[in-house]
């Protein structure tokens, strides 16, 4: 160690005569030489560089920088106020009230429910008293209560996270079920039965159907919130395939099967010809003949008796009876997602009964005054998957298909998604099966439909 050291201190004597003496190099404890320089040469002697070790990125939360807080996260327990969870963490009554004050115009303190997150950060010395208490009353806002100086309350949300996901699955039972044992958000199963409305009831699977997906969920902080868009789906029935691809036409966004048609049918924006609307979509309206408040889910179109009613789309009659107050009544369903209803009828078309299927523009009957009416008028009604809605107000699918002009952008866009389905695979399935002397046998049907 002392030859060492002493040859160290020789070479910080020796490195300013370089020019002069000649150049050395270090070996293990030798001094080696090396040829004499020319005296005329410049010898460069460059130190080595050893870099700083980086600052670790800061733990944020909420938009704080926590790393110098204890972090306690919990739920609200039952019927547990502010106040409880706020003196545990020594915050003083006072600071309490004034909290509650204050936080009414940003967020009533009074609103918190149970089973909601919560965060407190806290100070790391032995008191552990609360410097931040954060509420969450959704998945997607918090509002941060800060205790530190004053009292300051503000409001703000987590990033969201928009992620393509893909899921094959073969069906037993339901879609529905389908998609919550592969682990997918069963939300999908209404989205697929109303982009396929036109084509397919999804409410009506076979055993053996199978479908692939390409779609959207939407996380918080890796947690599924939701789901977005389908962007590409493909649903298999025996020998039929049934394609979908989400396209954005021009600030009109649809479904297109593989040729560039919608999926969806456009409604008759009425079904009759009408003079004046008498009476709108109302959940509280005065009833002009019991006069008492109740709700009218219809939209009354003033017609003259025997003006001709036209179903507004293709379906199936369900109903062509009597019914009470509605009087002479037409129900049409058109698919799986959407049912019209056409009340105070004077007389039906002709061969107008239930289970007769009917085109857009059919007749259906008569306006009339039949049930609790009026005048003659007709009550003209919507449901989507089994609620009324409001005729009016509601978006109706357009029917045009892919717009020349944008031809090779959609079909540049769908042949990506194309290619990207046809690359899934669907789940293996395996089944037991009993031989003739019982031993149970394991057969694989890969991903063959049954």
């Amino acid at each position: 160690m002392k030859t060492r050291a002493y040859l160290l201190k020789l070479s910080a004597l020796l490195v300013p005569t370089l020019g002069v003496l000649g150049m050395y190099y270090f070996v293990a404890n030798e001094i080696v030489p090396t040829e004499t320089p020319n005296p005329t040469d410049t010898v460069t002697v460059q130190a080595a560089i050893i870099p700083e070790p980086e600052e670790p990125e800061p733990t944020v939360l909420y938009g704080i920088e926590v790393d110098s807080f204890k972090v306690v996260e919990a739920k609200v327990r039952p019927n547990q106020f502010l106040s409880q969870i706020l003196l545990k963490y020594n915050v003083s009554y006072g600071i309490i009230d004034r909290l509650a004050k204050r936080s009414r115009q940003v967020f009533d303190v009074r609103k918190i429910r149970q089973n909601r997150n919560y965060t407190l950060l806290c100070s790391e010395d032995s008191a552990s008293t609360a410097q931040y208490f954060i509420y969450e009353p959704s998945s997607l806002e918090y509002v941060v209560f800060d205790l530190t100086d004053s009292v300051n309350i503000y409001k703000g949300q987590h990033e969201i996270d928009t992620l393509v996901k893909e899921f094959t699955g073969i069906i037993d039972y339901s879609i529905y079920q389908t998609l919550q044992d592969g682990g997918a958000s069963p939300e999908l199963a209404a989205t697929m039965a109303e982009l396929y409305a036109w084509q397919l009831d999804l409410f009506k699977v076979q055993k053996g159907d199978r479908f692939k997906l390409i779609y959207e969920e939407v996380q918080i902080r890796g947690e599924r919130v939701g789901v977005g868009k389908i962007l590409a789906a493909h649903f298999e029935r025996t020998d039929e395939d049934y394609y979908a691809f989400y396209y954005d036409q021009q600030g009109k966004e649809e479904y297109f099967d593989e040729e560039g048609n919608s999926l969806r049918k456009a409604f008759l924006k009425a079904p009759l010809r009408y003079s004046r609307i008498s009476s709108r979509f109302s959940h509280n309206r005065l009833h002009p003949v019991l006069k008492v408040r109740r709700p009218h889910y219809g939209i009354d179109y003033a017609a003259p008796t025997g003006t001709p009613v036209r179903a507004v789309g293709d379906g199936v009659v369900t109903k062509a009876n009597y019914s009470g107050g509605a009087g002479h009544f037409v129900k049409i369903k058109h698919n799986g997602t959407y049912t019209t209803g056409y009340m105070h009828l004077s007389k039906y078309g002709k061969d107008i009964r239930p289970g007769k299927r009917v085109q857009q523009g059919d007749i259906i009957g008569y306006v009339g005054s039949t049930g609790i009416s009026t005048g003659p008028h007709l009550d003209y009604r919507i449901w989507k998957n089994g609620k009324a809605v409001d005729a009016l107000s509601l978006e109706m699918p357009s029917s045009e298909p892919i717009r020349e002009e944008l031809r090779e952008d959609f079909d540049t866009y769908m042949s990506e998604l194309l290619d990207r389905l046809n690359q899934l695979s669907y789940p293996k399935r395996q089944f037991i099966l009993a031989n003739a002397k019982n031993n149970l046998q394991v057969v694989d049907l890969g991903d063959q439909s049954l």
